[in-house]
């Protein structure tokens, strides 16, 4: 029998999706199981992206530029400049997805066996897209006890060697809700600027920001690391597009944009339909946002409210996303969210949520927390934690 790759082998698996198969077994017993696991929002996706496509009149499915219809990234650029970040219709590449996107930035960035730096815990799939590239990924730690925020310069420097390449983030953070603060991102240009690595930002919940006196500061806003800067972006979480898959890759350097190119050529286009409605959803005007910022501000508030009646629960407070972990009293966090799929239900009801373990790079971390998402409507949420303080107690019992 052929023997498959190293790389097939160690590819990790995702702690969000894992254990489907498990809530598939629930839900054919009978029960519900609501998804707190994954960030799939009930937003309603806006009907000018919608229209755009149903309205269509193409009678051949062509491909695009390789780097994304001209109009769009038109378009994009003139977002992002009110926004205040520079950025040119020459900076953009339309991908298919933030995660092709990401492919991109660490293929073009580093060479197999080089290493990028990520604050842990981190987006999931950093660990498979940096497998997939033969990169090595270098954790600094952060915690739940100071809600997430960067460690001193001197940590990071500590982990800088000659095969670094890249520092990547994500403001704001999946899976924390960290937003980083004005002098975070400085430190972070001081590091790059200083060693000559590539600061890769993964931005895509720019506009999931909750509290009045909290901002968002781009890694393109920060003079000085122009050459340094890479921006990753995607419709998926701020149209409520997720299965659109459109994203795109962002710099201002262009021997980076050059590279990346022959990434997206290699790939031939970005999907058609898919770009007609991410471009006419940049007409979805401010009241869309203003309404969906306020929905998620009083979920998450909800959500942490619910999960400090819980004895034995820590959890941190998010600026952004729409995302927090949680420690839970249990040894193993994996062991309990399985069970809650296969041997428990309360009233014919359950509960599903991502082990954090797998958000860690470091050995051992995140035994004990989740990730949960605030997507469900906040009934939902409320009956989600009322259900996992009960199975809690049950479990803790066995």
């Amino acid at each position: 029998m052929p023997r498959i790759s190293k790389k097939g082998q160690w590819m990790p698996e995702s702690p969000i999706r894992k254990l489907v198969p498990f809530a598939e077994m629930a839900k054919k017993k009978g029960h519900k199981v609501y998804h707190l696991n994954i960030g799939q929002p009930d937003i309603k996706t806006p009907e000018v992206a919608i229209n755009a496509v149903k309205n269509t009149d193409i009678t051949v499915l062509e491909y695009s530029h390789s780097a994304g219809f001209e109009s769009y990234r038109k378009k994009l650029s003139a977002y992002y400049k009110t926004h205040g970040l520079p950025v040119e219709t020459e900076d953009i590449i339309i991908t298919t997805g933030g995660s092709e996107a990401l492919l991109f930035a660490i293929g073009t960035a580093l060479d197999q066996g080089e290493e990028i730096i990520i604050p842990e815990p981190f987006y999931a799939n950093y660990n498979g897209f940096s497998t997939a590239s033969g990169v090595t990924v270098v954790p600094v730690t952060t915690s739940l006890e100071n809600n997430f925020e960067l460690p001193p310069i001197s940590e990071f420097e500590k982990l800088i060697t000659p095969k670094t390449k890249a520092i990547l983030i994500c403001n704001p953070g999946n899976p924390t809700g960290r937003l980083y603060t004005y002098n975070e991102i400085v430190l972070l240009a001081e590091i790059v600027k200083k060693h000559d690595l590539f600061l890769i930002a993964d931005e895509v919940y720019r506009e999931f920001i909750y509290d009045v006196n909290e901002k968002h500061y781009s890694v393109l806003n920060i003079e000085g690391i122009e050459q340094n800067a890479i921006m990753i972006d995607s419709v998926s979480k701020r149209f409520s597009m997720c299965g659109a898959r459109i994203g795109c890759i962002v710099s201002k350097n262009k021997d980076v944009m050059e590279a990346a190119m022959k990434f997206a050529q290699a790939r031939l286009s970005p999907p058609t339909f898919a770009q007609i409605a991410s471009e006419a959803a940049l007409d979805t005007p401010q009241s869309y946002f203003d309404e969906v910022t306020i929905e998620y501000k009083s979920r998450r508030d909800t959500l942490v409210e619910e999960l400090n009646k819980i004895e034995g629960v820590e959890v941190g407070v998010p600026s952004g996303a729409f995302y927090c972990i949680a420690k839970l009293p249990v040894d193993n966090a994996d062991d309990f969210a399985r069970w809650l799929l296969e041997s428990y239900d309360k009233n014919g009801e359950t509960v599903m949520i991502a082990p954090a373990e797998g958000f860690y790079s470091t050995q051992g971390l995140g035994l004990k927390e989740v990730r949960i998402a605030y997507v469900l409507k906040k009934e939902d949420l409320i009956r989600s934690v009322e259900i996992l303080k009960d199975a809690l107690k049950v479990y803790n019992s066995l």
